[in-house]
């Protein structure tokens, strides 16, 4: 058998969300548990979060929020088809529901791409390496160009694409969010020839839907890796050279200590699942010895996307 090197890209989501969030992503990454951070811009504690990254020199790209809190370009904070009547973003499941009704105009999007990918480069000093959605909207309909665009503006090369493999045998998860991630993977496999045809690229394997807040174990991110690898081999073709083959993984995961209102969020407060005991459960969990011990007996290197 040949030797596969693995590399493991374990990103943070929603640093910058609030001080309580970025405390434990930090936490993480210098115990080694994470080894990249995805930053929300438009986050209450998002220049906190930079200053952090740059201190501890934490690998840092940007998560692109068009579902929660507020814009940060100006001229769409007061008028904007990307705000409900209360002001802020249409929210998770608002924003698809808008964007199906052809409510959203594009242009907007692609001004508010623009804006946070300016912003971050104010907040940190440089352009993101990599820039993926929160909850995913970078792979739906429409929005999957126009961020292809921005993306080759910039010469930003990485992005995530949320097709995770074995999702269908993961009988914990409960229907309503089966359903959910069933529509992610699906506007993912639509997104590929977009993305493709932009010159953008991503890891070999994704993973972190199956092992997202209470799902996650280290079991649990073992067998996801595996299943992972298994697969990505049994695609690979054999050559006789070279011996060795090189699968890289991104893991995206949430940790984090719980946020207390009011503090955190993108404008309105922190949500439920950032007050929520499963915030502390991904990060306890992600730092239990065993997990490492794992990487370093099964070959895999911890890295960030500027390594890949």
């Amino acid at each position: 058998l040949r030797m596969l090197q693995v590399k493991l890209i374990v990103t943070g989501d929603d640093f910058g969300y609030c001080p309580r969030r970025n405390q434990g992503i930090v936490d993480c990454f210098l115990a080694g548990a994470v080894s990249n951070v995805s930053l929300l811009v438009n986050g209450s504690a998002a220049a906190d979060a930079a200053k952090l990254a740059r201190r501890y020199n934490i690998p840092i790209g940007l998560h692109a929020n068009l579902s929660e809190g507020s814009p940060v370009c100006e001229v769409l904070k007061t008028n904007s088809s990307l705000l409900n009547q209360h002001g802020f973003f249409h929210g998770k499941m608002g924003f698809r529901t808008a964007l199906s009704k052809g409510l959203l105009n594009m242009s907007e999007v692609k001004q508010e791409l623009k804006a946070q990918v300016e912003l971050f480069h104010e907040l940190t000093g440089h352009l993101p390496p990599h820039m993926d959605g929160h909850q995913h909207v970078h792979v739906l309909p429409e929005v999957r160009h126009i961020f292809a665009e921005v993306l080759e503006e910039y010469g930003i090369k990485y992005t995530r694409v949320p097709i995770e493999p074995g999702l269908h045998n993961c009988d914990w998860i409960p229907p309503a969010l089966m359903d959910f991630y069933l529509g992610v993977e699906e506007d993912s496999f639509n997104t590929v020839d977009v993305f493709t045809k932009h010159g953008i690229r991503w890891p070999d394997i994704y993973i972190g839907l199956s092992t997202m807040g209470k799902n996650m174990s280290v079991s649990n991110i073992w067998s996801a890796i595996d299943t992972a690898i298994v697969e990505f081999t049994s695609k690979v073709p054999m050559h006789p050279m070279p011996q060795s083959t090189t699968a890289t993984i991104e893991l995206m995961v949430h940790p984090g200590y719980p946020s207390v209102p009011p503090v955190g969020g993108c404008g309105e407060g922190p949500d439920d699942f950032s007050q929520s005991w499963e915030r502390l459960h991904e990060l306890q969990t992600l730092l239990k010895p065993e997990l490492q011990t794992h990487y370093k007996t099964r070959n895999i290197q911890l890295c960030s996307f500027k390594d890949l």
